[in-house]
């Protein structure tokens, strides 16, 4: 099992700290480094500061939102950087909701979320291979325009610049079983969210490819006093679960429930939708926010992780770990 670092999308402002961190985990031996976006800050900017900084360790978006920008638009980035980087890049997408991409993005969530996916990938892969100009008449990607607001005269077009690797792994950010299948048949790699290493059946992982990435973002935190070590976990949760969808469609909650937790679940949507933010976050039950991390003492995180090492999970993600934390789990994945 291979070991990546995720650092998330900005707060306020950039970390001080990414770079360092980017530039430690190389130096220890990681396989990656993954940035992310949500209304804020890019994934891709970020990422080709940490690349110019660096000289080995892989580069990843988990994950680049797909309504932010056109399909050719993000392969075009993902081209561009694996270039500028020397082969490191790997393309993590995901669709996000609906209220991220009508809120922020101001366009129409799509009707049809496997199609829309399937389309848009469709299209990456196409820019990638480079084997002939774009063409495609989906329900929600049209390569040349031909919709009656258009003009009729685009032309099919094939990337001036040559990818570097027609063959740039593409990994896709999926919660729901159908979503999950698809992302099997489709992409090169899957990045779960909640990964509980206790109870893969939740998410209908199966019959893997070969070389097929499962690479979940965890919190690692080394320290004496679990609970206190899981609070930041569970103000992600509260903030995800009830904050990051709408009541009557949240993804995020959807999945929770998916594992057990569906009662609570919908506890914390009506804390934190009612504006009682600091309750929603102390409802998240400790154990739903500790069987999907990896927080505590030294011993509890080796013996924690065996279980993490005996199921499909290629890569393990270790999100907004501080330095001894990102060591100690280096030192025990060896």
């Amino acid at each position: 099992m291979r070991l990546g670092l995720a650092l998330g999308y900005w707060g306020r402002g950039p970390s001080p700290d990414h770079i360092p961190l980017a530039q430690e985990a190389e130096r220890l031996g990681y396989d990656s480094v993954w940035t992310a976006e949500s209304w804020g800050s890019d994934a891709f900017t970020p990422l080709t500061w940490i690349a110019a900084q660096t000289s080995r360790i892989r580069l990843g978006t988990a994950v680049a939102q797909m309504a932010a920008r056109s399909p050719t638009t993000t392969a075009m980035h993902a081209l561009t950087l694996d270039h500028l980087s020397g082969g490191r890049m790997m393309l993590g997408l995901g669709l996000s909701g609906p209220q991220v991409v009508e809120g922020w993005y101001g366009r129409p969530f799509p009707k049809s979320p496997l199609t829309a996916t399937r389309e848009y990938v469709d299209v990456v892969r196409q820019v990638l291979r480079r084997e002939a100009p774009v063409e495609i008449d989906g329900r929600f990607h049209s390569h040349p325009y031909r919709g009656p607001d258009g003009t009729g005269i685009g032309k099919a077009l094939k990337s001036i610049t040559h990818p570097l690797r027609p063959d740039l792994p593409v990994l896709l950010g999926a919660e729901g079983p159908k979503n999950v299948a698809q992302t099997v048949r489709i992409a090169d790699g899957w990045l779960p969210l909640y990964w509980s290493p206790s109870r893969p059946e939740v998410y209908g992982v199966s019959d893997l490819p070969p070389g097929f990435l499962v690479a979940p973002l965890a919190r690692v935190h080394v320290c004496d006093d679990v609970s206190e070590g899981l609070l930041p976990v569970k103000a992600m949760l509260g903030f995800y679960i009830g904050g990051m969808g709408h009541a009557a469609r949240n993804f995020h909650a959807d999945l929770m429930g998916r594992m057990g937790y569906e009662a609570e679940a919908r506890r914390i949507q009506e804390l934190f939708l009612s504006g009682r933010k600091e309750e929603a976050v102390l409802a998240v039950p400790d154990a739903f926010a500790d069987e999907i991390s990896l927080v505590g003492p030294r011993e509890r995180i080796a013996e924690r992780l065996e279980l993490w090492r005996k199921g499909p999970v290629t890569d393990l993600l270790a999100l907004a770990p501080d330095r001894r934390s990102l060591r100690v789990l280096a030192e025990l994945n060896a």
